[in-house]
């Protein structure tokens, strides 16, 4: 049974509270099986994987290139902005204030923001009194705004919904506001400050332009992401999450890496957002291995063994990251309710398809079919099938996946310029046959 305070989101047009009940079917059978040497060394390793990813699927759910490809994390520690002292939690069991809890105090809180503390009468005016025109959407934590600084800075503002707002919305206000503070990196959302004042609790972010991914791949927004838009999204995505896993002082989990919290910039590059389900992993210098928490997260995004057990680590990171990877490829959500049973989730499906050699059959019928995407589309699935092992100890670390991921983007770009003609049948088999069980070896970390 799961506990009372468990919060999953499902990914709809805005967040919502899911009841215990709907993920209490959970069950992860023969998960040690999964990417074990002797199956690496085996002829059969991908189609072997595959289906028992494709199992814990069914028993977890039922219904431009920039100059800074080369990562954060290959730089000495002393190049990033070090992380302050204060620690993140968007729990309160004993276990979680073990680990670390969220300080309360405003003027500690202020001293990590820069003194980024706003007034009511800034927020007013950065939005025209919250002007209708203004809004941007409608999310879990409340309504998100456009705003004007005095200097000119565009922002968001995100105001929480009062009669919500409690002790739950509090925990993760503050917990946003604490991992923001002590973070920096290009593909991660810088924070400007907040007001916490009476019922209201205002955030004020940077703006990103261009909307979610998710609002990209559905194609609310401009044109079709090509492949090699939707390969530069992983990668910044997956240098984010490396940074947060590998280069603060005490390691972030996000716990809520979904489409939807992914920003773009006008060059459509990434930048991960809502930190408010953030936390503090076990420190580096413990023997700990994991951190018993509450579970939280988006449905169709959880990792399976998290969910399982309560144990928490980086690792759920990578299977969220796995998910997404999927969508990349799909278009679509992680969970299609208006799909045959077969078909409804999608990650599951996906890695159906690619273990059955009709990878092609995944691929988002909005992209153009070139050898090049076919490639670049077998590849990103074999690397999302390590994402989605059901032991968290058979998946990559993050800093692996953005590694494999230059290596997809290299080859892509390499095969793209003689990619001429549309693909046949009988090239996409002979790529699926050739780029198996040898990449499959070089993902486990």
């Amino acid at each position: 049974m799961m506990k009372k305070n468990e919060s999953v989101t499902e990914d709809c047009s805005h967040d919502r509270t899911m009841t215990p009940a709907t993920l209490s079917r959970s069950t992860v059978n023969n998960s040690s099986d999964i990417c074990s040497l002797s199956q690496r060394r085996s002829g059969n390793t991908v189609k072997y994987a595959a289906k028992a990813v494709a199992g814990v699927f069914i028993d977890c759910f039922t219904p431009p290139e920039d100059d800074h490809d080369h990562p954060y994390y290959q730089r000495k520690r002393s190049d990033f902005q070090q992380l302050k002292s204060s620690s993140v939690s968007s729990g309160t069991s004993d276990s979680e204030k073990k680990h670390g809890s969220v300080r309360s105090d405003n003027s500690i809180i202020a001293s990590d923001l820069r003194n980024g503390k706003f007034t009511m009468a800034q927020i007013y005016k950065a939005t025209r009194n919250f002007s209708p025109s203004l809004r941007l959407g409608q999310g879990g934590f409340g309504t998100v705004y456009r705003g004007t600084l005095n200097d000119g800075t565009l922002v968001a503002v995100k105001r929480a919904r009062k009669n919500d707002y409690g002790k739950h919305m509090g925990s993760e206000f503050r917990t946003e506001i604490q991992t923001l503070a002590q973070v920096d990196h290009l593909n991660l959302v810088k924070c400007y400050g907040y007001l916490e004042e009476k019922d209201e609790r205002i955030l004020i972010v940077e703006y990103v332009p261009n909307g979610t991914l998710r609002e990209h791949l559905d194609c609310i927004r401009g044109e079709v992401l090509d492949m090699a838009a939707r390969l530069n999204i992983a990668i910044d995505v997956a240098h984010a999450i490396t940074y947060l896993h590998m280069y603060t002082d005490n390691p972030i989990i996000h716990r809520d890496i979904k489409s939807s919290n992914i920003l773009l910039t006008d060059r459509c590059r990434a930048k991960v957002a809502d930190f408010g389900f953030a936390r503090l992993a076990a420190d580096r210098d413990s023997d700990c291995t994991h951190v018993s928490t509450q579970v939280k997260g988006t449905a169709g995004y959880l990792d399976p063994e998290y969910l399982q057990t309560y144990q928490l680590t980086e690792k759920s990171d990578v299977y969220s990251f796995g998910v997404l990877l999927v969508e990349l490829v799909t278009g679509r959500r992680p969970i299609e309710n208006k799909r045959s049973s077969k078909e409804r989730l999608t990650s599951r499906w996906a890695m159906t398809k690619f273990t059955e050699g009709n990878a092609k059959s995944t691929i988002d019928p909005r992209l153009e079919a070139t050898t090049a995407n076919a490639a670049a589309v077998e590849k990103i699935l074999e690397l999302a099938l390590i994402c989605l092992a059901p032991q968290r100890k058979n998946r990559p670390n993050m800093q692996r996946c953005a590694e494999i991921l230059w290596s997809i983007r290299k080859d892509f770009r390499e095969l793209s310029a003689s990619d001429t003609c549309p693909i046949s049948p009988s090239m996409l088999r002979s790529n699926s046959s050739s780029i198996g069980e040898t990449t499959v070896a070089t993902l486990v970390p």
